[in-house]
């Protein structure tokens, strides 16, 4: 695999369960007293981020440094970008500079299939317009597996902007890869024009779904909808689409509660909610570091010691790599 730019990728089911291997072998490292391996040293890392972002730059720069790869922060506020420099100018003077891989966030879908046609270096796709964040999905499906042991025969639910998501896209076609079935849960206006090919069941009702799924995920109510006039308003989404208090008492006990962040509380999950022992939400951080070093080290790793003796500590007075 030279690029990860949408789960199919991967490849389906199999290669799927190589990333979930994998990051098996990085949680044990991440809970190392030195959470670091130096599967990826030599090897340089840079963000392009087109939007802003704080969970997924974070986790895939934390992956990174783990993997004592060295990395490159490029500041499209800050860069060229501003005075006018087009997309592949930027991608291939990034390269240019002896780069291995390009993490890319743009708001345009495709953007990151169009730089790897551009580059060399590997390309990751981290969230493009309303396409895919394939690790995103990726990291959701650990999450769940690592409760469950397996998706298969799963029925989970994904609730709220369906049209707008690529999260929703991502994980429709990681679960269903992985044997779970899928009901999206929107209303007709937050649901994309056609689901043609789309592996999934659909529902306006989230009170009849509630009952029979054993995993719900809810995604972020963007206030913007409103000014598009897609909702009435955020209450009465929230009085039919939210997961409220109330709402919680007809999940089934085990059922688990899953988003991808950043939360409007009170919105599309109530505050109570999101702190219950079956959310999984503070998991899909912690897990979003393990599985980006896998998706990294599958890219750029071939030969290397995936779960060497962690790296040595700098002298005192060295400068740190």
């Amino acid at each position: 695999m030279k690029h990860l730019l949408g789960i199919e990728d991967l490849g389906g089911a199999e290669g799927i369960d190589e990333v979930m291997r994998l990051t098996d072998s990085f949680v044990e490292v991440s809970g190392r007293n030195i959470p670091r391996v130096p599967a990826l040293r030599g090897k340089t890392v840079a963000w392009l981020f087109y939007e802003d972002s704080t969970r997924t730059r974070l986790s895939f720069e934390t992956a990174a440094k783990r993997l004592t790869a060295d990395t490159m922060n490029f500041s499209v506020s800050s860069s060229s970008v501003k005075k006018g420099e087009s997309l592949r100018d930027t991608a291939r003077t990034i390269e240019a500079m002896g780069i291995d891989a390009i993490v890319v966030r743009h708001a345009s879908a495709g953007a990151p299939h169009r730089i790897s046609r551009w580059v060399d270096a590997a390309v990751i796709n981290a969230g493009d317009g309303w396409h895919q964040h394939p690790t995103q999905a990726l990291l959701d499906t650990y999450s769940l597996r690592q409760r469950w042991g397996s998706l298969d025969g799963r029925h989970i639910a994904i609730v709220g902007d369906i049209k707008h998501s690529r999260v929703a896209r991502s994980d429709v076609w990681a679960f269903t890869a992985m044997g779970a079935e899928v009901t999206l849960v929107a209303p007709p206006t937050l649901l994309p024009p056609s689901l043609e090919g789309w592996p999934v069941k659909v529902s306006h009702d989230l009170d009849a779904v509630l009952p029979t799924v054993d995993a719900i995920y809810l995604l972020r109510m963007q206030r913007e909808r409103m000014t598009e006039a897609l909702l009435p308003s955020l209450r009465e989404y929230t009085a039919c689409f939210g997961l409220t208090a109330r709402r919680v008492d007809a999940l089934r006990d085990d059922a688990l509660v899953l988003h991808p962040g950043p939360m409007n509380r009170g919105v599309e999950i109530a505050a109570e909610v999101a702190d219950l022992p079956r959310s999984l939400i503070l998991d899909q951080v912690r897990n979003g570091v393990a599985v980006r070093m896998a998706v990294l080290y599958l890219l750029l790793g071939a030969g290397s010691d995936l779960v060497a003796a962690p790296a040595p500590e700098p002298l005192e007075g060295t400068p740190r790599g």
